[in-house]
């Protein structure tokens, strides 16, 4: 479609009047740098209650051990606070750091940030990985991570400008804290002019992260063809929340202009290698592969529906007639296309899309004419088909306030699909949710839901805390039964599903609530491996899958890289290799572009090794916070069969077979019922076996607690990290 973006309503016409209204609280001076092979080898510390700025060593230790990214976040969190503390608590420490690789731009996908915090929704560390310019320009101002601890008085901004060589904190009174605004806004004040705009970016969260434990971060970046900032998010498990608890209107950075070896990389030309042989790649199998530059990861709906994956109805089914309103086909002609759509310099993934020219139609923005950065998959499966709705536009109506209001679009779907559920089963009504009518296909519903979410207001406030919170809340009113609830509030450690089916998949049961974190696709994304194409039959063949990748896809946020590049697009020979779900020739480059910036010569399997050190600390950070023992690893029943009747009866024909065949039960003569519950055993027995292999693989105890040897293993036998250990088997 034509887009006019002069249309577009911008929001920078009070900016000198806001900018005025400032109130400097702190001013110091600091000296900007550049990395020298990926690191300046120091951060930056805020304390928002003392207004304290400090500069910390990055120790070799800590660059050898947790090498960046989500490792440095967990140290400094670690540090920052105690067995006892909660997420609201002062001490809690927000953590973002870009890794080593991150900033580099010659090879696809470098741009990322890791975010590290105590999590309200699980009470462990949650992780999360964003595009977005922030991360990088701050290493470029001079500074491998930030931690924000403290909680500031009144809304503030912290600004690191590494053109000027000074950290400001200032109350910010009259800037909405909705992120479309707040980005635009905050980007036009720090910058010296319209050149300028690029090297600036903003992290924010809105209004809905106030009142909601889903709030999420938006990081920017200055969009120089639509003439607007952009948005990624920071999205799992309420770290926009925590932000807005400090008070913290938004984060700031001012870089100088970026150029291609500002990592200082020990080999630039190693790099420059591996990045023209993947840009090629890109180029010539995108359109025979995934589409990303066309459709970004909406490619996968109609994918997802043909395997019976797609989630529908809160996970009961995996089909419905409707997705084409919804696939791949609808986002490619409603995306702009033609448009460079990286979020970071030089990748050629392009896949960042965005629907210009969205009228909004609800809330406080309606009649504004916006951009929408989506929706990804996952947000129309969510807020789409989870949820019973397949209509284009109140999609992007959906993704456009959950970004401004700083609202997780996995968790808001997911929670959306439960509360519309217990609505189908008469746990909720309308005078139970405030006189809306939460059926499934109600977008107008589900869209006054969110602006109640961001409300504080109501039955929003209710939603806003999550399912697990939910679940114990609906039992405790007596309005459901909680064993019943359990079974179908898609959580795991308190964080929502993302939008798989899993019930087929043994291993990606595991890939969900095996996570330390919770359940998020970006650890184990094993479906088709194990479903599909039967790669990985054993239980043991699983354990090891759950092992390998996990840490591999950590390893990208040890080093601030993205997924996308590594398997959405492979070589054309890939088919014809020894393991190519591991796409082993994207794996040796990443092998290269680590040594060549980093000069530590790596292999594929130190490359894991690295990984399973900070993966195992993560597992104990988890015993400590009174958490991550197999109980917390078991997932609810909807994930791993079929719950009610209109499930099994659903495929009631592959049901009825597996019976026969796999369970040795004949079918005949015996109710749904009890056809369910002989299901259940089996299902439930096979997934605390797959608990055991995968214990086993990775070195921890069946309570799935790591063994002294496991840490010393991966040195990260720490003596407070042993003293947890030892406390935790000392109770077995």
């Amino acid at each position: 479609m034509s887009i006019d973006f002069t249309k577009r309503t911008c929001y920078t016409a009070d900016v000198e009047k806001m900018k005025a209204a400032h109130k400097l609280l702190v001013e110091v001076p600091f000296k900007p740098s550049l990395p020298e092979r990926g690191y300046n080898n120091r951060s930056l510390h805020i304390d928002l209650t003392t207004m304290k700025v400090t500069e910390k060593q990055v120790t070799d230790q800590m660059k050898q051990i947790f090498i960046g990214g989500r490792g440095f976040g967990l140290w400094y969190l670690w540090n920052a606070i105690k067995p006892s503390t909660k997420w609201n608590d002062s001490e809690n420490d927000i953590v973002i750091s870009p890794g080593p690789v991150g900033g580099n731009t010659q090879y696809p996908g470098s741009g990322k940030s890791l975010v590290v915090t105590l999590s309200p929704l699980t009470g462990v560390p949650i992780d999360s990985n964003v595009g977005g310019y922030f991360g990088p320009l701050m290493k470029f101002c001079g500074f491998d991570a930030i931690e924000i601890q403290g909680k500031a008085k009144n809304d503030v901004i912290v600004l690191i400008d590494g053109q000027k060589g000074v950290i400001r904190i200032e109350e910010a009174p009259l800037e909405s804290p909705d992120s479309h605004i707040a980005a635009e806004l905050f980007t036009h004040e720090y910058a010296n002019d319209h050149d300028d705009l690029r090297n600036v970016s903003v992290v924010s969260a809105g209004r809905g992260a106030e009142h909601a434990l889903v709030g999420c971060l938006n990081f920017s970046w200055f969009d120089v063809r639509r003439g607007c900032t952009r948005l990624k998010q920071a999205g799992r498990g309420g770290i926009g929340s925590v932000f807005r608890d400090k008070k913290v209107k938004a984060l700031v950075v001012h870089a100088p202009p970026v150029k291609g070896d500002m990592n200082h990389p020990v080999d630039i030309d190693r790099i420059a290698k591996v990045g023209v042989k993947l840009h090629r790649e890109i180029h010539d199998n995108d359109d025979k592969q995934c589409h990303m530059r066309r459709q970004g990861t909406a490619h996968l709906v109609e994918i997802m529906d043909a395997y019976d994956l797609l989630p529908c109805n809160n996970f009961q089914f995996g089909k419905h007639p409707d997705v084409k309103n919804i696939e791949s086909k609808v986002w490619d002609a409603r995306f702009t296309q033609g448009i460079p759509d990286g979020c970071w310099y030089g990748c050629s993934m392009q896949c960042s899309k965005g629907a210009d020219g969205h009228v909004v139609k609800s809330g406080p923005y309606k009649g504004d004419t916006v951009t929408v950065d989506g929706p990804e998959y996952e947000t129309a499966a969510g807020c789409g088909s989870n949820c019973g709705i397949f209509d284009r536009d109140w999609l992007l109506e959906a993704n456009f306030y959950c970004d401004t209001y700083g609202i997780d679009t996995i968790s808001f779907g997911t929670l959306t699909a439960f509360v519309m559920e217990c609505y189908q089963r008469g746990i909720l009504n309308k005078e139970r949710t405030g006189g809306l009518e939460l059926s499934w296909g109600n977008a107008a519903a589900q869209l006054e839901l969110l602006h109640r979410i961001a409300r504080g207001e109501g039955f929003g406030l209710i939603a806003g805390q999550g399912i697990r919170r939910m679940k114990k809340i609906f039992s405790e009113k007596g309005w459901g039964d909680l064993a019943f609830l359990n079974d179908i509030g898609m959580e795991v450690k308190g964080l929502e599903y993302s939008q798989y089916m899993s019930k087929e998949s043994l291993a990606q049961q595991g890939g969900y609530a095996l996570a330390n974190k919770g359940p998020q696709h970006d650890e184990a994304w094993l479906i088709f491996m194990d479903m599909v194409n039967n790669h990985i039959p054993t239980f043991e063949d699983k354990a090891e899958a759950l092992h390998y990748f996990p840490l591999f896809r950590t390893w990208f946020g040890l080093n601030g890289l993205c997924k996308l590049p590594w398997n959405d697009v492979e070589p054309a020979d890939n088919a014809m290799t020894s393991e190519p779900a591991k796409v082993p020739e994207h794996v040796q480059n990443y092998c290269e572009i680590f040594t060549a910036i980093t000069g530590r010569e790596i292999d594929k399997t130190e490359l894991i090794r690295m990984s399973e050190g900070v993966y195992q600390f993560q597992r104990v950070f988890n015993l400590r916070m009174g958490y991550g023992k197999r109980a917390d690893d078991v997932p609810p029943y909807r994930s791993v069969g079929p719950v009610t009747k209109e499930e099994y009866e659903s495929r009631a024909e592959r049901y009825d077979k597996q019976l026969k065949e796999l369970i040795f039960v004949d079918p005949a003569g015996k109710s749904v019922d009890e056809k369910i519950a002989i299901h259940r055993k089996y299902r439930e027995d096979r997934y605390q076996k797959l608990m055991d292999a995968v214990y086993k693989r990775r070195g921890w105890t069946r309570e799935g607690i790591p063994t002294l040897e496991t840490l010393k293993k991966f040195k990260v036998d720490f003596p407070e990290v042993v003293e947890v250990v030892k406390h935790h088997i000392s109770k077995i």
